[in-house]
């Protein structure tokens, strides 16, 4: 596990790097904080070192968000937190998305863990105050 403190958006660096170092092995991310924790900032900025084509901006209300990048690649990425239980989760198809082996970028999993691979890469932001966050990699 890798532990980063945080004390600005400009010091995201070294764990967008990590992360990125993770995919060619894995393709399941899943964020973990509080809301305003900075998930979707972070998948952002990943996201743009991807070189995704499209608006980067949050699934929360379509509750899945697909992403092209310029090498043709597709993203998705997943906001759970409107989903009330595993049966919508199946109905909505999230296990076709995680069974696709394209990256999988997916907030809010907390309580869907059982639909997932076993190799899933979990990012937990816990925020400190308006500007500190620490984040923990583990895998």
């Amino acid at each position: 596990m890798s532990t980063y403190s945080i004390n600005s958006i400009a010091e995201l660096a070294p764990v967008v790097d990590e992360i990125l170092s993770l995919i060619n092995k894995h393709s399941i991310f899943c964020f973990y904080g509080n809301l305003g924790a900075g998930k979707t900032t972070l998948i952002k900025l990943l996201c743009e070192k991807l070189k995704v084509m499209d608006n980067i901006s949050s699934p929360t209300y379509p509750i899945i968000n697909e992403y092209k990048t310029e090498d043709n690649n597709t993203i998705y990425h997943i906001d759970l937190y409107r989903l009330k239980s595993l049966e919508e989760a199946i109905n909505i198809g999230l296990e076709d998305y995680l069974f696709s082996n394209n990256l999988c970028f997916i907030e809010w999993p907390d309580n869907f863990e059982t639909l997932f691979p076993n190799a899933v890469i979990k990012i937990k932001i816990t925020k400190l105050d308006e500007d500190k966050r620490t984040i923990e990699i583990s895998h």
